[in-house]
């Protein structure tokens, strides 16, 4: 059963839905990015490394 609903062709859902969730991902992505920066940022600062 599983096979076969995997193998059945789905419909296309509407161009919104598919963009919001490209939306969503890639506002995640960057939000995952600014985190990791900053961390590494906070490290640098943390060890005597200053932005001047």
């Amino acid at each position: 059963m599983l096979i076969q609903r995997m193998t059945q062709k789905t419909e296309k859902q509407p161009l919104w839905k598919r963009l919001g969730w490209m939306a969503i991902i890639w506002l995640g992505s960057v939000a995952a990015l600014f985190a990791i920066a900053s961390v590494f940022r906070f490290l640098m600062t943390a060890a005597g490394l200053k932005l001047h």
